[in-house]
């Protein structure tokens, strides 16, 4: 067997198999997804969809495997009817990190849908990320159709403020630009790892990224992927590095989007933003007039609690609201004793510091059960409500997902299911301590 043999996972019947890919796919797959996942109602193929799937076949992805996208193929013909593919990488919670799968590029020719293709090729990533021993998946998608597959909408996704180019701050007569920006390149590694892991313990989720995978995205990716972000270091007046910048690279409906900014410890926000956005809105004008598009706005898609805003708010006036992560945690009791020390160390700093006791999570058809001792988190089990002990809390359905990554607090939780409810002070103190409502804000690998 070759790289280039299809290793096939399951016979699907009706003249129908599951396999892998191989780099011999790139091309077929391109073609398959550019088609697909145009936007809606467009004509024209989205190429910048097919140069991501090209990269992520050809290109040295830190990864990403050639063989990571799953094929539904038709076998009298060798076409592609579905596919879709698995991105490893690491997140953070609370400073510790966990593997993700992140599933991407899901997608079904018309007359093959209503199959259980997605579904059956589900099953096969789900089972590759237990192998790798990621302890969730991550996906974004339209509204409600991954909760079919054990997802639920629990972590924002997008979101932050636009403002118009005319809101740009000038320059005064005879001013010097207090800091100026230049193209990232591979030289600037190190100072971006380090920045970026910095930044990453503002959020209570973050993606973590080592030198390899910042090469890849400074450097690795075609000039057209959808993904890819062009990035600048901003430098102070002496021609030290003080901070990171990631923007698309092309104006889109008459905006240029902006995804990543960070700047160091002891650098002003409130000094830095004026020329940061002097170079975007210059970067805009030049997008535009390169690829002949208008263009009037920034669009920064940062967590509306980025420091970038609080410098910023006349500026970017417009907010937008976010959108929201599918998560899937098929172990709950393992990723709760994976961040114990978290929860240990809110524990400490709480009210209930040294608290010894139990707390019964239900989810009405199964549970969890928590147990301390002198505020040690001594055991993470499963547990079954009965009709006698229905537990300290209740989740309906997979809601208790969005009170472990920080999207909702307990009071909304239970404002939005009537089925939801915490027994007494202690439980109701308890899962606000643990879980309290916090910001997370990052950057997928892709």
């Amino acid at each position: 067997m070759t790289d280039s043999t299809p290793v096939i996972l399951r016979d699907l019947g009706d003249g129908l198999i599951l396999r892998r890919s191989t780099p011999a796919d790139a091309e077929a797959l391109a073609d398959f997804n550019k088609m697909i996942h145009r936007d809606q109602d467009v004509v024209e193929p989205d190429e910048t969809v097919a140069a991501w799937t090209r990269d992520l076949l050809t290109r040295a992805h830190p990864t990403f495997g050639a063989g990571d996208f799953t094929i539904v193929e038709e076998t009298k013909t060798g076409k592609i009817v579905s596919t879709l593919n698995t991105i490893s990488q690491t997140w953070s919670y609370g400073g510790i990190p966990f593997g993700v799968g992140r599933p991407e590029l899901v997608g079904t020719d018309p007359e093959f849908r209503r199959r259980g293709l997605v579904r059956a090729q589900f099953d096969v990533i789900h089972a590759w990320s237990a192998e790798r021993r990621e302890l969730v998946q991550a996906i974004t998608g339209i509204p409600y159709y991954y909760r079919q597959f054990g997802y639920e909408m629990a972590l924002v996704l997008g979101g932050g403020r636009t403002g118009l180019l005319s809101a740009v701050p000038k320059l005064k007569e005879g001013e010097t630009e207090p800091y100026r920006l230049r193209p990232a390149t591979e030289e600037d590694l190190s100072f971006i790892v380090a920045l970026d892991s910095a930044a990453n313990r503002r959020w209570l989720i973050a993606c973590e990224r080592d030198a390899a995978q910042w090469r890849y995205e400074i450097a690795g990716k075609s000039e057209t992927n959808v993904n890819r972000l062009a990035w600048a270091i901003i430098e102070a007046a002496s021609g030290a590095p003080i901070g990171v910048i990631g923007h698309a690279w092309r104006v889109w409906e008459g905006n240029l989007g902006v995804a990543y900014v960070e700047v160091a410890a002891g650098v002003s926000w409130l000094a830095a933003a004026p020329s940061i956005l002097r170079y975007l809105g210059a970067t805009a004008l030049a997008y535009a007039e390169r690829d002949g598009k208008p263009v009037d706005r920034l669009n920064f898609w940062l967590a509306h609690e980025h420091p970038f805003f609080a410098a910023t708010q006349d500026r970017l006036p417009q907010i937008r609201r976010p959108y929201a992560w599918y998560l899937r945690v098929a172990d709950l009791p393992g990723f709760l004793r994976h961040v114990a020390p978290v929860l240990e160390e809110r524990l400490a700093r709480s009210i209930a510091v040294g608290h010894t006791g139990e707390l019964k999570l239900s989810f009405y058809r199964s549970g969890v059960r928590l147990a301390f001792e002198s505020g040690r988190l001594t055991a993470v089990e499963p547990w079954l409500p009965t009709h006698s002990d229905g537990g300290s809390a209740a989740f309906p359905s997979l809601s208790f997902l969005q009170l472990l990554f920080g999207y909702r607090s307990l009071e909304e939780l239970r404002g939005a299911f009537p089925d939801c409810w915490a027994d007494g002070d202690t439980p109701r103190a308890l899962l606000g301590i643990l879980f309290p409502k916090q910001p997370s804000d990052f950057w997928p690998v892709a």
